[in-house]
């Protein structure tokens, strides 16, 4: 493990995680975040500030190749999204040392299971509420109930992707998929049109504020762009219900992995707390 890994190293987690962002609609922080923690010795706020660099790239080339072939997306939800993403991002990137950790952690992991067990079903051909959004007909005809809407869920979305150093798309493809009942592509091509704002100003807050390696994140942007537009074209090629099932089992492998980490983590949090200092012993009678 060294502070600065050598270029293939950056190449295969770059390449990587733009297939990872590509072919799920989101950013290349699930393997750019862990791939840097194992490779280098940065500070945990400087590999999750790192990370957004990637995520500009994979958000033009994603996006791009979505628009080339057609895709459809949301402009009115995106537009909301966009929006309140990008004064979370601000926020996500300022707190990003202050944050607790477990608090995310654990409405990412509900977010997750919540989304894979629907995803799963669909994929099986047996969820009932297939297409259906939570949000009713009357809020989703309504434009700016839908922008307000979806103004508050961009600003959580960019608050947790920038303090976090991903993309934002596991959780801006679900809230599409269960508020506004979007189909899988739908959500997938608008959450890259969504995340560019998003992370370019998470990048240009962490780059500022010094949480951000700026060698080693703009590599790693390099590199992406290639993964994404294989991931990008690998997700158009996909019908609706194999896509639903590798999303599905790819969040919760994420879940999973979430929760064993953070079991994992249980002594080491218990081993680094203080230890009290030695009583004082007062001597009676000489």
């Amino acid at each position: 493990m060294t502070e600065r890994p050598g270029l293939r190293t950056l190449a295969r987690i770059g390449v990587l995680g733009g297939v990872s962002g590509g072919l799920l609609g989101g950013g290349t922080g699930v393997i750019t975040v862990p791939s840097l923690a194992r490779a280098t010795t940065l500070s945990r706020a400087v590999i999750h500030g790192t990370s957004t660099l990637p995520n500009v790239s994979a958000a033009i080339a994603g996006s791009t190749v979505y628009a080339l072939h057609g895709a459809k997306v949301d402009v009115v939800a995106g537009a909301g999204l966009m929006a309140g993403g990008v004064i979370g991002a601000v926020v996500g990137a300022k707190l990003v040392a202050r944050i607790p950790e477990w608090i995310l952690k654990a409405l990412f992991v509900f977010v997750l299971l919540a989304t894979a067990a629907k995803l799963l079903l669909s994929a099986a051909g047996v969820d009932p509420s297939a297409g259906d959004a939570l949000l009713p007909d009357g809020v989703l005809s309504h434009v700016p109930s839908v922008v307000a809407i979806g103004a508050v869920v961009g600003f959580v979305v960019g608050a947790w992707s920038a303090a976090l150093g991903l993309g934002g798309g596991l959780l801006t493809v679900p809230a599409m998929l269960v508020l506004f009942g979007s189909e899988l592509h739908v959500a997938e091509g608008t959450s890259l049109m969504v995340m560019l704002p998003n992370a370019l100003v998470a990048a240009t807050t962490h780059l500022r504020q010094g949480t951000a390696d700026a060698s080693i994140g703009f590599r790693l942007a390099v590199f992406a762009l290639p993964g994404t537009v294989i991931g990008a074209l690998l997700a158009l090629a996909l019908d609706a219900r194999w896509l639903a099932l590798v999303f599905g089992s790819y969040l919760v492998f994420i879940a999973v992995r979430e929760v064993v980490r953070a079991v994992r983590n249980v002594p080491k949090r218990r081993m680094k707390k203080p230890n009290p200092g030695p009583v004082p012993q007062v001597c009676v009678g000489g």
